[in-house]
């Protein structure tokens, strides 16, 4: 890979993997538009631990607070609010390795295309519009209950589908169970650490057993631009998504959309 091409896409990676516009949907641009080989699953590996690595140093605090609580919660029945945000994100969790696993062959073979991402890039764009539209705001994500902790689990679990955004479909079902907008945010984000770090136990898997080669250097860069969009990203985005709200990115989700249809018909 030339080092444009590797600061490019990790670019896109750390940028999208938080943000509520879909990583799949812009990961394809380069290929289709710039003629660009893929890049391989070590390659996506490397970026996808630069966006783990973003989101565990930005929480750092949160999250050993979160991982002493959920041990004391098993170790001592200590019960706290932060030990029950823990067991949220696992249950959370479930539905899209459930479903993930249940239908990961299905989706690789018929909804991985560039026309089935267009057009849920726009779909959910409209959806993440109207749940912004219509929120309450009114808890956090410590006042969450064990079922909207399940729902916005279930709603991850379509993530699955390529121009979804698993940001994007978190945070509308977290908008339309009353979560304030950075709450929303902040969940999405918890939730990401043991759905990245799945993702790359699979990919890694994968890899070894198409005995991929890779190169040092182009990972370690891959790693860093990856995890310094990544950081620059969420902290953006939560500093800013109580004023601004989700509007900007409705508008380019729609246009991107409207972008890759245009690019694929008259292709």
């Amino acid at each position: 890979m030339e080092t444009i091409e590797i600061v490019i896409l990790a670019l896109i990676q750390g940028l999208t993997e938080f943000l509520p516009i879909s990583s799949s949907a812009h990961l394809i641009l380069p290929s289709q538009i710039l003629g660009w080989d893929d890049q391989g699953l070590v390659f996506d590996v490397a970026v996808h631990v630069g966006s783990l690595l973003a989101v565990l140093m930005y929480f750092r605090v949160q999250v050993w607070e979160l991982l002493l609580a959920w041990i004391a919660s098993i170790v001592k029945r200590e019960h706290t609010p932060e030990s029950r945000l823990a067991w949220f994100i696992i249950l959370a969790t479930l539905p899209a390795v459930f479903f993930g696993g249940l239908l990961k062959d299905y989706i690789e073979l018929y909804l991985r295309s560039a026309y089935v991402i267009a057009f849920t890039t726009i779909l959910f764009g409209l959806l993440l519009w109207w749940s912004d539209k219509m929120a309450k705001q009114e808890i956090n994500e410590y006042q969450l209950t064990w079922k909207t902790a399940f729902y916005i689990g279930l709603a991850q679990a379509i993530a699955i589908i390529p121009g979804t955004s698993r940001s994007g479909i978190t945070m509308t079902a977290g908008l339309m169970l009353g979560l304030k907008r950075e709450a929303a945010a902040r969940f999405s984000f918890l939730m990401s650490i043991p759905v990245i770090l799945g993702a790359c136990v699979l990919m890694l898997k994968d890899a070894s057993e198409q005995n991929v080669s890779f190169s040092g250097p182009e990972l370690g860069l891959g790693v860093l631009v990856s995890f310094l969009a990544a950081y620059a990203c969420i902290h953006l985005f939560i500093s800013w998504v109580s004023r601004i709200g989700m509007m900007p990115f409705v508008i380019y989700r729609i246009g991107l959309g409207v972008v890759l249809f245009t690019f694929l018909l008259a292709s």
